[in-house]
């Protein structure tokens, strides 16, 4: 029932803050909002605030702003004649704007997805911390009757230097061992005992031939784990930069994805639908309150990621046909518009139905939704 609770309350939180950025943009712009709306129709009911309904769907995905005077394409609705308001409110009509005044209305969800992500992030660098690699590598485990066994090395040793290089991480370490196989090299290693640190010496010959689960020394190293702030007049900066690198991999991701489901007709491993992201949904609340703050983040990137992509039906999808028109000074065939947002409709919803039962027979089968590393 908490990870029910949570699912909802996170795809709320992530539903009104798409669609409030079109809602005040709008506002700001002048443009009539007609509808704010919570769900996918059939609408279950309803509240009249002055010129705005508020309603509540009955399918609770998703979410949308109906425009006063919004083209009947972008909507993703096929009419055969203009239908468009000729009032006195024609100045209030979304049609009737410009441009580059659609284009910030429409982007603005996106805005608003991803700005909610940087503040998340920014909030983990500069309040409640990130854990970062250190630059220290500690033995986790030595293996019985190895170099490192017989040389005496113990399980918490801190290896600082090989040969008077400096070790600053596992791959520092991994390359340097692999100059000297087969040599007799000194590492000097940092004990702690009790309260105190002792440095020690240690030779020892790394295998030129060696089981590929041990290693040439027989150790198994990671770096020490490091809770890492930034003064809070950098971490929103290092958190916009953090978003950045994090869009960049998802947009990579949906990429696979795509090719994935049109080259092998399956669904890669990792993609989540509605069942399968409930389901992570209450995995990250057993971990605690920050775990799901952090996933929260990274779906609102995944919503502004695929909801920019120029695809029929999605934001990207209206921005594509309103940037011809600004580029052009010609505005696309209403009915070629309104044919490709419902034919764009029709594939989004497959494709969710698809993945959406790839996500229920992994789930009864209790296979993860995430690969294993």
């Amino acid at each position: 029932m908490v990870t029910i609770l949570v699912f909802l309350l996170i795809l709320t939180i992530l539903v009104l803050i798409h669609e409030a950025g079109h809602f005040f943009v709008a506002k700001k712009l002048g443009i009539k909002v007609e509808e704010f709306g919570f769900g996918l129709p059939p609408r279950a009911f309803g509240i009249k605030k002055g010129e705005t309904i508020y309603s509540i769907n009955w399918l609770p995905f998703g979410g949308f702003v109906k425009l006063y005077g919004e083209d009947d394409a972008g909507g993703g609705k096929i009419q055969t004649k203009d239908q468009r308001p000729k009032t006195k409110d024609l100045s209030r009509a979304f049609f009737a704007r410009s441009p580059w005044q659609r284009a910030v209305v429409v982007l603005a969800g996106v805005f608003m997805n991803f700005t909610l992500a940087v503040v998340i992030i920014s909030y983990f660098f500069g309040i409640a911390g990130v854990q970062s690699p250190g630059d220290q590598v500690i033995i986790r485990e030595v293996i019985k009757d190895s170099p490192a066994y017989i040389a005496g090395l113990k399980t918490g040793d801190i290896i600082k230097e090989i040969n008077g290089t400096r070790i600053t991480s596992p791959a520092k370490l991994i390359a340097t061992t692999k100059i000297y196989l087969g040599e007799k090299i000194n590492l000097r290693v940092e004990e702690k005992l009790d309260n105190k640190t002792e440095v020690k010496n240690i030779q020892i010959i790394p295998r030129k031939n060696y089981p590929s689960s041990e290693g040439p020394m027989g150790i198994a190293i990671s770096p020490n784990i490091v809770i890492k702030k930034y003064p809070l007049y950098q971490a929103p900066f290092v958190g916009l930069a953090e978003a950045l690198k994090d869009s960049w991999m998802i947009a990579s991701g949906l990429g696979m994805i795509v090719f994935q489901l049109l080259v092998h007709a399956q669904v890669p491993k990792g993609v989540a639908g509605p069942v399968g992201i409930a389901q992570l949904t209450g995995q990250f609340v057993a971990i605690g309150p920050l775990a799901v703050l952090s996933f929260v983040s990274l779906l609102s990137l995944n919503l502004a990621i695929l909801n920019v992509l120029p695809i029929p039906a999605l934001d990207g999808g209206r921005l594509f046909f309103i940037l011809i028109e600004g580029i052009t000074g010609r505005k696309v065939s209403a009915r070629f518009e309104s044919y490709a947002h419902a034919v764009g409709m029709v594939l989004l919803l497959a494709l969710i139905i698809i993945i959406t039962l790839s996500d229920i027979i992994r789930f009864i089968s209790g296979q993860p939704i995430l690969p294993k590393p």
